[in-house]
């Protein structure tokens, strides 16, 4: 993770074929416009932290998960198990780097109509959210929304126009990653501002406040060799937020092909770069437990081992494994593991698990790392759980085993 890290999420989410902008988005056709029609959204101007009353502690476990736009062709909302998830949301649309509002092209549009009607059909209804950003790029253009009122207050409306038009039950940022710490106060006034703004909406129109949520970095501050030293606003956070998801994965992948590396550890007896740590350091910052929601992946990373004999944690590599990139989707490695009589270990040290077939090594979570982790979460107070993505389980049976890990 240092700065090699960062880049990670850009270089090969990007060209990951799910997990990749490309499928989700398209360029907004000339005359189509950016925001729907609507009564307008009134925005104050800068709100000072001070006048406002910290959002509410979840009043249940959050069981949430991605669900990609560019599935839609093979895995559309109407495919998803929705008793095993209490949360989805719509990932991603993006901001126009001009005039900060949201793009929603037609495709868009009909799919959050379809996302949206699917979920709230479901008995009991699955809360719709929508997330905007991803992985895939567009943080200058957050960093120059973020930079001053009027442009915050011009995202902002949008934000909220957008999901009153889809009927969307609340909204969510990825932001990867403010840079510095000048861009992570940015970050703190806009989550101050758009939170003041779902309330007066909420107040004035008589509906319910829309949820505000972020998908973060796993730890509440950047600390490894190479990065720039800064936290996040933890202090605004906690106040504006009804919860953070921390991205407790990519912990080692395709930026370094030297050695194999458990992609989302629980824990590290080596280094801080793990999952126990990254959510303890939130409550840490200041995050009240139940606002910190515990990220778990549906996919795994693969190295090609240098010698089949040596497939421990950390043996040497020579590349990237099997898959697109390095990356297998869980339903892909179990059946890699299946036709190829891979042996799979459940590593206590880490809680993680990996599997080797020949010179092929993947890292990866199953249900009984899952369940490991859910225990974590439940006996340090957490709110909950969410999956990148909903789309790549096995028959749903992590998800299933997730649910049912956290009803026990």
């Amino acid at each position: 993770m240092a700065s090699g890290f960062i880049a990670f999420l850009i270089l090969t989410i990007s060209s990951f074929p799910f997990i990749s902008r490309a499928g989700a988005y398209r360029a907004a056709p000339a005359a189509s416009p950016s925001s729907p029609a609507g009564p307008p959204v009134r925005v104050p101007a800068c709100v000072p932290s001070a006048a406002m009353a910290p959002v509410p502690l979840p009043s249940s476990a959050i069981k949430a998960g991605y669900w990609p736009s560019g599935l839609n062709s093979t895995s559309p909302p109407s495919s998803i198990n929705l008793s095993y998830f209490t949360h989805i949301y719509y990932a991603f649309v993006e901001l126009d780097n001009t005039s900060f509002e949201l793009v929603v092209t037609p495709s868009d549009a009909g799919m959050l109509a379809d996302f949206t009607a699917t979920l709230h059909a479901h008995d009991p209804p699955i809360k719709a959210m929508l997330s905007i950003g991803g992985g895939g790029g567009g943080g200058d253009t957050f960093a120059n929304m973020a930079t001053n009122c009027s442009t915050r207050s011009a995202f902002i409306r949008s934000t909220i126009a957008v999901a009153r038009e889809y009927n969307l039950d609340g909204l969510d940022l990825d932001w990867e990653f403010p840079a510095n710490p000048e861009k992570m106060a940015s970050l703190g006034d806009l989550f101050m501002e758009w939170r003041d703004a779902i309330s007066r909406e909420a107040a004035e129109t008589g509906r319910p406040s829309l949820l505000l949520t972020s998908a973060v970095y796993f730890a509440s501050h950047f600390f490894l060799p190479g990065d720039t030293p800064r936290s996040y606003p933890a202090d605004q956070m906690a106040v504006s937020l009804d919860w953070i998801n921390a991205m407790c994965y990519d912990y080692h992948g395709s930026w370094n092909t030297s050695e194999t590396g458990a992609p989302a550890a629980l824990y590290d007896p080596n280094s801080n770069v793990s999952t126990s740590y990254g959510l303890t350091s939130w409550v840490e910052a200041g995050i009240p437990p139940t606002k910190v929601v515990m990220g778990l992946p549906l996919y795994g990373r693969t190295w090609k081992l240098k010698d089949p004999a040596d497939h421990g944690i950390g043996a040497p590599a020579v590349g990237l494994g099997p898959g697109t990139d390095g990356v297998m989707l869980y339903s892909e490695v179990v059946d890699f593991n299946t036709e190829n009589n891979a042996t799979q270990v459940d590593d206590e040290i880490t809680v993680s698990v990996y599997s080797y077939a020949g010179t092929s090594w993947i890292g990866y979570d199953n249900p009984w790392s899952v369940t490991r982790k859910i225990d974590f979460a439940q006996e340090h107070g957490l709110g909950g759980y969410f999956f990148w993505a909903v789309g790549y389980d096995k028959d749903w049976s992590i998800s299933r085993r997730a649910w049912d890990a956290w009803q026990s």
